[in-house]
């Protein structure tokens, strides 16, 4: 299809539906694209043969799906005058969950539960090459071992079986698979399936870019992950789904494995065990209070009778401000979710999945525009039965995306125990200090440089350190610090050295004990 007739289907498109002959024109392009699209990936798949040939041909299924889908959304996909405040009790707070204790027998729950870690993600925005989950976070321990020590500490306390299942992409699963062989001894049954593999196209003709199904050379470029909301079909597509349903798994916990807070929740775990048959909740999303730090996740709101979850993408360019305001949508999602493993099964064979699609422009590296087509796990919530909010404490959300994020839990705020960071009983209020650290600290390896030892932070309210500033040992930071090397300047800060509500700037090497 030419680009023009694309640009001009695209515009009618997205101005909603025209009257007349334009409708009707639309409607043939649509039709156009879709078969245009349909005889690509069927080349595509001729390219390959045997298990490679089949799993691919699933992954595109979905891609069709979604892409038909894309095709047919005209304009944004909420209304905000429909938007309501979710009701009262569809949003719990966490201390009514725990309130009602634990059984004697925590065991049977935990024999109905399964750890799923999302861990398609590279370490890239962090300098690291391969996959996140393999940085070392606190005393050597990468994110994926203090999960499986946090499992193994579950099975070993109670003497379950709670089994841990890695969601990997086609960047993650080799070298995530390679690692897995250290764990063979501990006391947690690992298992992993991969996320789909859609192709990128291009934004003015909507068809692949790719013109194989290689993953090697340029080729590669062509393709990505669709984003977390494809666990759905994924997770049932590798019959892995199927396989925990028959050895009586009734529940996932879902969560992103850079979230160092995301631990199962004994009190959660129970409420869902333990609800009357006849009105089973079949999805929990765990929320937590918003602060200025977070205005832009997600919130829950209530929707056309449904609990339905809200991204920033969603809304219309002048409720923006609105969706940011702290007063109005005062919670936000974490991404750590509890949900009904026989519901997926059912929402999936009905294809009633219906996922808000979000599209995410990208320019790859030759310089051609292209379009990713992507979804979110928890936007299924308005898809189960009963789905409820959880408000849990700030502590179950400690995402590391950032070196600033690494410098908290590697410091003395955190210790560790079985696999687990706790905030210290020692600081003395319970949020974290505010850390920015500027662009000679973004890459692990050069952050690690800059610190002999990781400074004591118990006191610390704020952080700010950027320019070519390097920290001795057994420094203590207190209060308001902030460090700035102007540029061709050089700070460092000797050992022992004591910090309490201070600037320093420029290339002063200070002496302050």
């Amino acid at each position: 299809m030419e680009a023009k007739n694309m640009a001009l289907y695209v515009e009618g498109l997205n101005k909603g539906a025209a009257t007349g002959g334009m409708a009707q024109f639309q409607e043939m392009m649509r039709q156009q694209l879709e078969s245009s699209m349909h005889a690509e990936l069927e080349k595509l798949l001729d390219s390959t043969e045997g298990s490679e040939r089949e799993v691919s041909r699933k992954d595109f299924e979905g891609f069709e799906n979604l892409f038909k889908r894309f095709l047919q959304v005209k304009g944004p996909s909420i209304e905000w005058i429909k938007i309501q405040r979710p009701p009262e009790d569809s949003i719990q707070p966490y201390d009514k969950i725990a309130g009602r204790g634990l059984p004697d027998s925590v065991a049977d729950c935990l024999n109905k539960l399964v750890v799923v870690k999302l861990n398609g993600g590279l370490g890239t925005s962090m300098g690291c090459k391969g996959p996140k989950s393999l940085i070392s976070v606190r005393n050597e321990n990468t994110f994926l071992d203090l999960t499986v020590q946090q499992i193994e500490h579950l099975n070993k306390t109670y003497n379950t079986n709670v089994p841990l299942v890695l969601m990997n992409s086609f960047n993650t699963d080799e070298d995530t698979k390679k690692i897995l062989q250290k764990y063979t001894h501990h006391r947690v049954k690992i298992h992993t399936f991969n996320q789909s593999r859609y192709p990128r196209i291009n934004k003015e003709s909507l068809l692949p870019v790719s013109t194989s199904l290689s993953m090697t050379g340029q080729s590669a470029e062509g393709w990505y992950p669709p984003g977390h909301g494809d666990i759905y079909a994924s997770f049932y597509n590798s019959g892995l789904l199927d396989q925990l349903i028959a050895q009586g798994k009734e529940y996932i916990f879902v969560s992103n494995i850079d979230n160092l807070g995301a631990t199962v929740d004994l009190h959660i775990l129970h409420h869902l065990v333990s609800q009357p048959n006849g009105k089973r909740c079949e999805f929990i999303m765990e929320v937590t209070d918003k602060t200025r730090a977070d205005v832009k996740g997600g919130t829950l709101i209530q929707y056309e009778g449904k609990l339905r979850l809200l991204e920033i993408a969603q809304v219309p360019k002048a409720h923006v401000d609105e969706f940011k305001s702290v007063s109005k949508f005062k919670i936000f999602n974490t991404n750590n979710l509890w949900i009904s493993l026989p519901a997926i099964k059912r929402l999936q064979e009905q294809k009633a999945m219906d996922l808000e699609i979000i599209v995410n422009p990208k320019t790859l590296d030759g310089g051609q525009n292209v379009v990713q087509l992507e979804t979110a796990v928890g936007a299924a919530i308005k898809c189960f039965d009963n789905a409820l909010g959880i408000n849990v404490p700030r502590s179950r959300f400690l995402p590391v995306k950032t070196t600033s994020d690494l410098l908290l839990v590697m410091s003395n705020l955190y210790s560790l125990d079985a696999g687990s960071l706790t905030m210290s009983p020692k600081r003395e209020f319970p949020t974290t200090p505010h850390v920015k650290l500027g662009s000679s600290f973004t890459k692990v390896q050069e952050y690690l440089s800059r610190f002999e030892s990781i400074p004591d932070m118990l006191e610390l309210d704020h952080l700010t350190m950027s320019g070519d500033v390097t920290l001795g040992k057994n420094v203590s930071l207190k209060g308001t610090v902030i460090i700035i090397a102007n540029h061709g300047d050089r700070i460092d800060i000797p050992a022992g050295s004591m910090l309490e509500n201070k600037i320093v700037s420029g290339n002063l090497r200070i002496m302050d004990h």
